[in-house]
């Protein structure tokens, strides 16, 4: 596994290192707060502790909220050192552990943007019927395939670009997801109908070029987000589904949403056990465990208020009175 190594260099700076390790040894990358934490050693050479303890002025100084930071960042830094501090608590040290309202305050939780059945069916039909350019030859190709991936199979957009040609297995009909969110592997079996058009898209890539990465531009290279992310503005313009700006969604992100309360709203049409399928959504999807994926009930009951007496019913106790990105 690649991991970030940073050189710390404050009074704190073994802790932090050994609480790095500890979650990499759990499972997670852990780089972006790695990142963070070397930024926060950094602040911390400037505190002049006189011992091994976090101070709540020191603490309190650091979680202030910066100018142009969104409330998910400062939420995100806030917990990056809500868990040092419980960390180091358990190793027998002070520390001042910051109260969730810190960033309560000032942040909204974003709610998804579930797009209609109908929104899909015209996103789709727009992406069948895209064209080559000039600049993007293959993109009428790729392109359709890349976003069924994404609604069809609920992935994240960086687990679909980082495919390599040895992870796609079209004879059985199964995608190995390397390395993904939480730094493990997992196996995702497409619907059939998804296979049979990676089959016939394979085909047509083998004639055209050697790449390692299953999704690859003209030249060989893997397609990088702002190609998706651009694309993906251009298809809302050309359905007419309203785009409220940087980070109002719709989001590319928001198709793995869609395919989550989509799987909900079947299954609870067909009289399936939801209480045995969300199991099987949670490894399908990559959470690391199942509370991420009963977000999924509430916002769904929420869109389709005749699911609300089944769920009320049934899963009272667990569906979260949020549901984050």
């Amino acid at each position: 596994m690649n991991t970030f190594n940073p050189s710390l260099q404050s009074i704190l700076a073994p802790l932090i290192m050994q609480f790095i390790q500890e979650k990499q040894a759990c499972g997670y990358r852990y780089n972006e707060e790695t990142r963070q934490l070397k930024l926060f050693d950094f602040y911390l050479l400037a505190q002049d502790l006189s011992g091994i303890e976090l101070p709540r002025s020191t603490v309190k100084s650091w979680l202030t909220k910066r100018p142009h930071e969104s409330s998910r960042t400062h939420k995100h830094r806030a917990s990056i050192v809500r868990q040092l501090a419980k960390f180091m608590i358990r190793q027998g040290f002070l520390a001042y552990v910051p109260e969730r309202a810190v960033t309560d305050k000032s942040s909204t939780s974003f709610i998804p943007h579930i797009l209609t059945h109908d929104e899909i069916k015209r996103l789709f039909y727009a992406l069948d019927k895209l064209s080559p350019k000039a600049k993007s030859p293959l993109r009428h190709i790729v392109m359709p395939e890349i976003f069924r991936l994404l609604y069809g199979c609920g992935f994240r957009i960086n687990e679909v670009l980082k495919l390599r040609i040895q992870d796609v297995d079209l004879n059985q009909g199964i995608i190995t997801v390397r390395q993904a969110k939480f730094g493990k592997d997992r196996l995702v079996p497409p619907a059939l109908a998804i296979v049979e058009r990676l089959r016939t898209f394979d085909s047509y890539m083998k004639q055209e070029q050697k790449r390692d990465f299953f999704f690859t531009t003209f030249n060989g290279s893997a397609w990088g987000h702002r190609s998706i992310y651009l694309m993906f503005r251009e298809l809302l313009m050309d359905c007419g589904i309203p785009h409220s700006g940087r980070g109002g969604g719709p989001r590319i992100h928001d198709l793995r949403h869609t395919f989550a309360v989509h799987a909900l709203i079947r299954w609870y049409r067909e009289g399936a056990d939801i209480d045995a399928k969300l199991p099987l959504l949670a490894a399908y999807m990559g959470h690391s465990d199942i509370s991420g994926t009963q977000q999924y009930l509430h916002l769904t009951a929420e869109l389709f208020p005749e699911i609300n007496i089944r769920t009320n019913t049934n899963f009272s106790d667990v569906i979260p009175k949020e549901v984050r990105s």
